[in-house]
């Protein structure tokens, strides 16, 4: 079991409901919970009915001369072993994303060192415009922060579409690293980004991958109950928590690295990475002068670790990515059925807005005898569908 010492957020939403029922099952698991609420909660969901279920005061101001006259804000952030916030407003997240301390609930997410969980609960117009979205990617930069969620499905207003809060029995389970989510107790290996195959010291041949996809993928295998090995190469994002990052540099060291977590146990490999096709067949010692008006560069290919994985006697369910410019379903089933996988994710990295460097993209999964359209959404909308998509398949074939 985890974390012990529960310190819950609840926000305004008509999702505040379910909360309560999150508060009696992690008592029944042995918990103990603390609520703080916000003003917009209160609207929702009395602070009595937490009192009640909690068998613990419930703290909404943080202006309470009682309770702060012994600091309760920073008792509260240190007392918690895991902070979670359900639901979680766009309004808490705008705040939290940009460091606000303004009410009880942001000042000890400020002042806690225990690692905060949200499960965003919003309108579907809301989850994905594109404020919501930004704060979104600065949170999930934030190595003390993991989003669950949110699911997608019919909501209060009417709206079909991502933004639900996860239900209670799927938030307790994440809470206590029970591992009953749609990856629970297997072990996914991930890469991302891109590889850089040096020409001399000083310059390398790449690509425009930033390892979004890859890392989004990782969070939510995690959240999802797998163990996570990313074998990352060079980006500029936090490591999502919880995951084991590997960082590597070439294709060659992609492969090395991803072997060796393959050879650990491997349930699920997921090929995110852009490597390299080619490398120099040399790389100089020294920095390459300018001396003439053209030059020539012999390339040689690289090794392909995804074919290799998929290869293996003892292959895990394998999960391409085909980044492709044009006649993308044909050439992303060909790469399918050619490598041996399970299963292909391919996307038109031509298209504007999406792809390489941007927060969102557009997804068609491929698998033999079916296919699924995932989008346009964000990244991490798409890494959570993604994710129970691959879960799916392996109960089917288990």
């Amino acid at each position: 079991m985890g974390a012990k010492r529960i310190l819950l957020g609840v926000t305004g939403g008509i999702a505040a409901y379910k909360s309560a029922e999150l508060v009696r099952l992690l008592k029944k698991a042995g918990c103990e919970v603390r609520v703080v609420m916000t003003s917009g909660a209160e609207a929702f969901v009395t602070p009595l009915t937490f009192q009640a279920l909690s068998g613990e005061p419930v703290r909404t101001s943080l202006l309470d001369p009682e309770a702060e006259a012994g600091m309760g804000h920073i008792e509260l952030a240190k007392w918690a072993e895991q902070v979670v916030v359900a639901p979680a407003s766009a309004d808490f997240m705008a705040r939290l994303a940009n460091g606000l301390a303004n009410d009880l609930l942001t000042t000890v997410c400020c002042a806690t060192d225990a690692p905060i969980a949200l499960a965003p609960a919003m309108n579907q117009a809301m989850w994905r415009s594109f404020r919501t979205q930004r704060n979104l990617a600065m949170l999930n930069e934030d190595p003390q922060v993991t989003v669950w969620g949110p699911d997608q499905g019919d909501q209060a207003c009417g709206d079909t579409g991502p933004g639900r809060m996860l239900g209670p029995e799927a938030l307790a389970s994440l809470i206590l690293d029970e591992r009953r989510g749609p990856l629970s107790g297997k072990r996914v290996v991930i890469t991302a980004g891109p590889t850089r195959e040096p020409l001399d010291p000083v310059r390398y041949i790449s690509n425009h991958s930033s390892g979004k996809m890859g890392y989004a993928l990782a969070g939510a295998a995690r959240a999802a109950g797998a163990t996570v090995t990313l074998v990352s190469g060079p980006v500029t994002l936090a490591p999502p928590l919880g995951v084991d990052v590997r960082p590597v540099m070439t294709a060659q060291d992609m492969l090395t690295e991803s072997m060796a977590a393959v050879d650990e146990g491997c349930d699920v490999f997921i090929a995110t990475a852009a490597v390299a096709d080619y490398r120099p067949e040399t790389c100089a010692g020294d920095k390459i002068k300018k001396s003439t008006e053209a030059m020539s560069l012999a390339l040689v290919r690289n090794p392909d670790t995804l074919a290799t994985v998929a290869g293996r006697a003892d292959a895990p369910f394998t999960v391409g990515f085909a980044a492709e410019t044009t006649d993308v379903a044909r050439y992303a089933t060909d790469k399918m059925a050619r490598k041996k996988l399970d299963m292909i994710v391919a996307n038109d990295v031509s298209a504007p807005g999406l792809g390489f460097n941007s927060d969102n993209n557009a997804v068609t999964v491929f698998w033999p005898g079916g296919q699924e359209q995932i989008g346009p959404d964000s990244k991490q909308t798409i890494a959570t569908r993604l994710v129970a998509l691959i879960g799916e398949h392996l109960e089917a074939t288990s």
